[in-house]
């Protein structure tokens, strides 16, 4: 069930969300659906591949992200984390301010520009990503040893930070460790300072990362992955 609190706080947790045997599906399409060697730290576009796609749509996830967003609201953007001991790495205290769209139109308030994975990305107004929800699907436990996400509770209500505030606020803030076991899913505010570390233990920590949104963008600019 979702935390309504997550408004203030701006996460929450959810163990069992996804059944043994979703895990288990999923983890083999992984395995098996994309080839190795673009598999390695995960895999962006996700939405390119209909099981994945199918997975965002699905009447539980919607459900969880309509009650927090409204009617209406539709994936935005897919992507695979997938941290191993060949792709192990650890994200500093930030901010997800980056939406994927189709083309370039200059407007006040959006930019920089930016291109991930032959996709066109761009930092929008605060007033756009405070009308999204993230949702973190974990394919494997994940433990603080296994890189779980930190968040700053309450941190996704001061809008957009420069480096500098966040450090400043990361330094002086409570921390929570999201310690989510397989089949859990966390839904957070793109906000929310967060951070994660490397993983110390061997195999996977694998998690799908959804951006769910209701928002319209600037006259000219729209959604990649909108679809009627």
């Amino acid at each position: 069930m979702i935390d309504l609190s997550i408004d203030s706080k701006g996460y929450s947790m959810m163990e069992g969300f996804l059944p043994e045997h979703e895990v288990a599906d999923l983890v083999n399409f992984v395995e098996q659906g994309f080839p190795a060697d673009c598999r390695r730290g995960g895999v962006r576009n996700l939405l390119d591949f209909p099981r994945m796609r199918l997975l965002a749509n699905s009447s539980e996830i919607l459900r969880s992200v309509e009650a927090i967003l409204g009617d209406g609201a539709r994936v935005v953007r897919g992507i695979l984390f997938d941290k191993t001991e060949d792709a192990n790495w650890k994200v500093p205290w930030h901010q997800d301010v980056t939406i994927a769209v189709n083309e370039r139109v200059e407007a006040v308030g959006y930019g920089p520009w930016s291109t991930k994975a032959g996709v066109l990305h761009v930092q929008p107004p605060a007033s756009v990503l405070e009308r999204m929800i993230s949702v973190r699907l974990h394919l494997d436990d994940c433990p603080v040893e296994n890189g779980a996400l930190r968040v700053i509770p309450g941190s996704h209500t001061n809008g957009k930070l420069s480096e500098r505030l966040i450090q400043e606020l990361a330094n002086r803030s409570i921390v929570v460790t999201c310690e989510m076991q397989s089949g859990g899913a966390l839904m957070m505010r793109p906000l929310l300072l967060h951070a994660s570390s490397a993983s110390s233990l061997p195999g996977h920590r694998r998690v799908i990362h959804f951006d769910y949104a209701v928002a319209e963008l600037a006259q000219g600019i729209s959604w990649k992955e909108f679809q009627a």
